[in-house]
């Protein structure tokens, strides 16, 4: 097949190299508004340049990998569908709730397949997680806990615009929560601080956070969150039930230091980058888009799945600003 990828950022360049590995693709047209990174792309991948996404989706592509900008998201997500194209975007949906609905809306009556970007649906660990929870090998589930830990910080630039923590980092933490265990949050209650980078504190957002979630059953959720975490980048889950209790990401390159006599896990080089971490995941995702464009699969991850998340980052944004908890029909009638 052929597919277009719109943005030659970080991640669409390695969304391109991972396209340009897989065997169900022939052939890749990309296109960026700065010319020089759609040129390298083209050279380093044998790749067809598009000027702009109309030429793109114009050049006979069968899917269409969206990397752009966040702002651009929902004209190129609606573009897509409107010209009948199955369109991967990464998330999130829009900058904000109110745009994404829009953007749900506008593709809903429309028999074209959408796909978000949210990895760790596609990571083996947490794959393997979900299918313990669904199994009823755990028991009755009371407690999960997700932890995501950023080695340092991304610039002030990045972080002025990117909505604050809980939808920028915590809306991936949010999402594997209700993909494994298959279950609605209806309240949080989120805390946070600053303890690090002067800039993010006046941005008017926190460096660390934490916030409970108390889902539809009554098993609570707890989310640890931080910009600072010098060992590595540490993505985490643990799920207990009355039965048995797992975890996701306790293996060799756990970014921890054990302190206790005589033990010497984990012993291997911590991970620190989010790409080093989910490098297989990111493969698996978008093997699965090309089946999804082939027709094999519905999409893994839809866009009212990826709004999901959004509002629960709505309510624990609100609950850190006014110390309270939050119901998520507050935020969603907001």
């Amino acid at each position: 097949m052929r597919i277009g990828i719109l943005g030659l950022g970080r991640i669409g360049a390695f969304h391109a190299e991972t396209l340009s590995g897989l065997g169900a693709v022939e052939s890749l047209v990309v296109s960026d508004p700065f010319a020089d990174a759609a040129e390298a792309a083209a050279e380093r991948f044998g790749a067809e340049v598009a000027d702009s996404p109309e030429a793109l989706l114009a050049a006979g592509v069968d899917g269409v990998v969206v990397a752009a900008a966040t702002d651009a998201h929902p004209a190129l997500i609606v573009a897509c569908a409107e010209a009948g194209v199955p369109v991967f975007c990464e998330k999130p949906v829009a900058r904000t709730m109110a745009e994404g609905v829009e953007v749900l809306k506008a593709v809903g009556g429309r028999d074209v397949p959408v796909q978000i970007g949210f990895n760790r649906r596609f990571d083996a660990g947490f794959v393997a997680a979900r299918a313990a929870v669904r199994s009823g090998e755990l028991g009755t589930l009371h407690t999960v806990r997700s932890t995501t830990l950023d080695p340092a910080p991304p610039p002030a630039a990045y972080i002025a615009a990117s909505g604050g923590i809980f939808r920028d980092c915590s809306v991936h933490d949010f999402d594997i929560i209700r993909w494994v265990t298959g279950r609605e949050v209806t309240e949080v209650y989120a805390a946070g601080g600053n303890r690090g980078a002067g800039y993010i504190r006046e941005a008017g957002d926190a460096d660390t956070t934490g916030a409970v979630l108390t889902l539809d059953d009554g098993t609570l959720a707890v989310v640890s969150n931080s910009r600072h975490n010098a060992r590595g980048y540490d993505v985490r889950m643990e799920i207990h039930g009355f039965t048995d209790s797992i975890a996701v990401g306790l293996e060799d390159k756990l970014p921890l230091r054990s302190v206790e006599p005589g033990v010497t896990f984990p012993a291997g080089t911590p991970h620190d980058f989010f790409m080093d971490r989910f490098a297989a995941a990111y493969r698996a995702e978008l093997t699965a888009f090309t089946e999804v464009v082939a027709g094999s699969r519905p999409s893994p991850c839809t866009i009212a799945d990826a709004l999901e998340a959004g509002w629960i980052a709505e309510a624990c944004t609100l609950s850190l600003h006014e110390h309270r908890p939050v119901a998520l029909e507050e935020v969603r009638q907001a």
